[in-house]
């Protein structure tokens, strides 16, 4: 193998650790959000974040705008 050779698994390799890494980030993403503020229903982002991205990303966006949904808290008056 010639060192250009190398040098192109190597920008190989980083490529793919990056495609993983930004696919890691984004899943875990709406989950550490709705955490971070609080959310009632932060378990439930984190999942929906992961199966929608996993699932074809196209309703990745949704469980990210989830993630900063103010939802009022219930009050006991129903």
């Amino acid at each position: 193998m010639s060192g250009l050779d190398i040098f192109a698994w190597l920008v190989l390799l980083i490529l793919a650790a990056s495609v993983i890494g930004v696919f890691c980030i984004a899943g875990w993403l709406p989950g550490h959000i709705a955490a971070s503020r609080g959310h009632p229903q932060a378990q439930a982002v984190r999942v929906a974040g992961w199966v929608t991205l996993i699932c074809g990303f196209a309703l990745w966006p949704v469980a990210l705008i989830w993630a900063y949904v103010d939802v009022p808290a219930s009050n006991g008056k129903d």
